[in-house]
């Protein structure tokens, strides 16, 4: 009896150590700098706000959080490199929504498994899309819009930034739930002239790129694809409040540890990040580039991967979108 007492004393002493030693893990965290891979080129949308948040960190843990660019696969190219790193915290993915819900649908051969390679960390920003329309087209909101493209099915077409792109889904959702015929016409460069000048009726862009010609007038924004109003554009009706209910297609942006990092580290940049995204100049900062910050948690990070990869798997399918080359 005596043994098993002392054998049961020396177990709960193990475990009391455990939580002791988590804490130590996080304790010394970061020693050395920490390497933030971004899945885009310098200067782009995700890299630019990885910037911001990566000097953000920098701070927060007192060493140097370096942002390196890795373009390809539609972002998850970078993703590959976190999840073949070791799972200490010293490597961390900027994963945007592209790389982590659209193209495991769109590449035949992805370098990572969104879910299975990754501890979601935070997700920290979002950004819906706008539907415009260009001044010559006879609407001035979704109904209208609806109408029009059912009486002159295949005649009215909408520019993305690309094929495969959360816009060109968004739109692909759109024509799927209101049963309308409008072509996709995917562009790398000046699609904004375009549009304007009517040789495309709509289009669709992410916020931070497409209100500056809407706040000058030379396009008429017709809804946003939030499912709430967003609080940089609030005069914006949604899609959802535009007769679709449940709309919604946004741009994300979160951070992402590989599957294995010890759950302290995760916490501690989890802590960090959500104060960096509690302060005024931080806000002030994203709120310039049209983001709403988010600040979600893991678990519910998580979540919305493993919902928004299966929706957007079937848009994919219905829209017949070709694979990614």
């Amino acid at each position: 009896m005596r043994h098993a007492t002392r054998k049961l004393l020396g177990l709960g002493s193990t475990l009391m150590l455990f939580p002791m030693l988590a804490l130590g893990q996080a304790d010394g965290y970061p020693s050395k700098p920490v390497r933030l891979l971004v899945g885009f080129t310098a200067g782009s949308a995700t890299d630019v706000t990885a910037r911001i948040y990566a000097q953000k960190l920098s701070e927060a843990l007192g060493s140097t959080v370096a942002v390196e660019n890795v373009p390809g696969v539609g972002g998850a190219l970078a993703g590959g490199r976190v999840a073949k790193s070791p799972p200490d915290g010293y490597t961390l993915f900027y994963g945007a929504n592209g790389a982590m819900t659209v193209a495991p649908s769109l590449f035949a051969k992805m370098p990572m498994d969104p879910v299975a390679d990754f501890i979601p960390v935070i997700q920290l920003l979002s950004m819906p899309s706008i539907l415009a329309a260009n001044n010559h087209l006879p609407v001035k909101d979704v109904k209208e819009l609806v109408a029009l493209a059912k009486r002159r099915p295949g005649e009215l077409s909408y520019a993305t930034p690309g094929t495969g792109t959360p816009q060109n889904i968004a739109g692909e959702l759109l024509k799927l739930t209101a049963k309308v015929d409008i072509t996709h016409v995917p562009y790398k460069g000046a699609v904004m002239t375009d549009v304007i000048g009517g040789r495309v009726t709509l289009t669709i862009q992410n916020a931070g790129a497409i209100l500056p010609v809407m706040r000058d007038g030379r396009l008429r924004g017709l809804a946003v694809t939030s499912l709430k109003r967003s609080s940089i554009m609030p005069e914006l009706p949604t899609l959802a409040e535009s007769g679709f209910p449940g709309f919604e297609a946004l741009s994300w942006f979160a951070v992402f540890a590989p599957a294995g990092t010890p759950a302290a580290i995760v916490d501690k940049l989890y802590q960090e990040s959500s104060k960096i995204l509690a302060q005024p100049d931080t806000r002030a900062r994203y709120a310039e580039l049209a983001l709403d910050i988010t600040g979600i948690n893991g678990t519910k990070l998580a979540e919305i991967v493993k919902t928004d990869t299966a929706k957007w798997a079937r848009v994919i399918k219905a829209a017949n979108i070709p694979p990614a080359q």
